[in-house]
C-alpha cells in the first residue's frame, strides 16, 4: 500500500497495490517520493532505473503508452476515492473499498470471483476510508446484516454484488478501456 503521514501523526492510505501494479511511478517526476510504500503481504518487487524509462519511451513507444494507461487508471481510481471520502456515506466507502480490493486481486488471479481473502486490518481499512476502526466494524456488520457480504475466517464473500456496487456507487476502472489509440508494437 502507499500512504502519507499527516502532521497530526495519522496515516492516509492512498492506494493498495496488487500483482502486476507499478509502484512509485511518481518518483519519475520527483527526487523524493511524495508517498511511502509498505508491503502488507509477502511481495516481490523488480526495481528499475529511471533512465531506463527514457530508453523505453524512445525504443518502445507502445510500452511507454501502456505505462501511461496504467498511471491513468491509478489516477482515476484515486479520484474516485477522493470523491467518495468527501461525498459518500461510510458504508458506501467500505463497500467501494471491498470491491476495489477484490477487483485488484482478480488482476493476478482470475479464479477469484465472489470470495477473497481480506488481509487488511480494520485500522487499515479506516485509514483508507477516513473512518475509525470501530466505525469500519459497524459498517461491515451492516453490510452483512443487509445480505450484501459475509465474513468468515478472514474471507469476504460478495453475496449480492449488484446491490453492493449500487450502494458503493462503484465503477470498475479496469473495465471499458479504449486502447485503440496505442501505437503499434515494434
Amino acid at each position: 500500500m502507499s500512504y502519507v503521514l499527516l502532521d497530526d501523526g495519522s496515516r492516509q492510505i492512498l492506494r493498495f497495490y496488487f500483482p502486476g501494479d507499478i509502484l512509485a511511478s511518481s518518483t519519475l517526476a520527483y527526487r523524493k517520493s511524495p508517498e511511502s510504500i509498505v508491503a502488507l503481504t509477502d511481495s516481490s518487487v523488480s526495481p528499475f532505473d529511471r533512465s531506463a524509462c527514457a530508453r523505453i519511451a524512445i525504443d518502445h513507444p507502445r510500452i511507454m503508452a501502456l505505462f501511461a494507461v496504467l498511471n491513468q487508471i491509478a489516477h482515476v481510481t484515486l479520484t474516485d476515492r477522493l470523491a467518495a471520502l468527501g461525498r459518500t456515506s461510510a458504508k458506501a466507502r467500505i463497500a467501494a473499498l471491498l470491491l476495489e480490493i477484490r477487483n485488484g486481486m482478480r488482476q493476478g488471479d482470475r479464479a477469484i470471483q465472489l470470495s477473497f481473502p481480506l488481509v487488511l486490518t480494520q485500522e487499515e481499512i479506516g485509514d483508507a476510508t477516513g473512518l475509525t476502526a470501530v466505525h469500519v466494524n459497524r459498517m461491515l456488520r451492516q453490510l452483512e446484516e443487509e445480505g450484501k457480504i459475509t465474513r468468515q475466517g478472514g474471507t469476504i464473500t460478495l453475496v449480492d454484488e449488484d446491490r453492493l456496487c449500487r450502494a458503493a456507487n462503484y465503477i470498475d476502472r479496469r473495465e471499458g478501456l479504449d486502447l485503440s489509440w496505442l501505437p503499434p508494437g515494434r
